[in-house]
């Protein structure tokens, strides 16, 4: 595509985030799809995988959108390694409605405090094979942000038995496979007499392929260093004050 301001390269152009990517960028018109050499390489593949991406866009000096879900922690290191070299953005979701939620989810902790329990239920296809999914791990990550607490040492998951009593201050996990389901991520706050629920709902695959075309757009260019969704509706709330 001659004059295309944005070239991607997709590090698995046949998985279902990559044809979706493939079909946002023609429906775009200013996005072009390559082999090689692109603007910002893109790596929605298998946690297997991640190493060969980091190397490949360390090797070529090109951005990497990360948006693997199911990374064990030792992971961190390498990727924080590669954004001495390169710019990267690792998203456990790419939708924007998702990153403002996550936004939402610290500042709601922060304010409501620790007389509010906070639970998050989130559904999937069946098909997918990590649990909680990675969007529910992150909006868990900002809601003990907030709290100005660690996750590890609160999360409650896969609550099974008797004498089950929730632990104060402690951030609890549902998780609920089936269907065709592409997304769906609520951030219960449980508050004596009242509750405030915080909720998304991915319809289509689209909506995080889209995400994905603005979070490249955001790092092509970019100075070496680790970026989240975060900075992507930062700089598009920024652009449009």
């Amino acid at each position: 595509m001659a004059g295309a301001s944005l070239r991607l390269a997709l590090f698995a152009p046949h998985g279902r985030m990559g044809r979706a990517i493939a079909q946002a960028s023609a429906e775009d018109g200013n996005v072009e799809i390559v082999a090689d050499g692109g603007d910002v390489l893109v790596d929605f593949s298998a946690p297997a995988a991640l190493q060969a991406s980091l190397a490949r866009a360390t090797s070529l000096g090109t951005p990497l959108l990360i948006g693997t879900t199911g990374l064990d922690a030792g992971v961190d290191a390498e990727i924080a390694e590669a954004a001495r070299e390169v710019a990267v953005l690792r998203a456990a979701n790419t939708s924007l409605g998702v990153a403002l939620m996550t936004d939402l989810v610290e500042r709601t902790a922060r304010v409501l405090g620790a007389g509010w329990d906070i639970e998050i239920l989130e559904m999937h296809h069946r098909l997918k094979a990590d649990a909680p999914s990675g969007t529910a791990l992150a909006l868990g990550e900002a809601a003990a942000k907030g709290r100005g607490i660690a996750l590890a040492a609160h999360s409650e998951r896969g609550r099974d038995g008797a004498r089950l009593a929730r632990k104060q201050g402690a951030i609890g996990f549902a998780s609920l496979r089936g269907g065709t389901v592409a997304g769906d991520h609520d951030v219960i706050f449980a508050g004596p007499e009242e509750r405030l629920v915080l909720s998304h709902r991915a319809e289509n695959r689209a909506i995080f392929a889209r995400g994905a075309i603005a979070a490249a757009r955001f790092l092509k260019g970019k100075p070496p260093g680790l970026y989240t969704m975060r900075d992507v509706i930062e700089a598009q709330s920024s652009a449009r004050a």
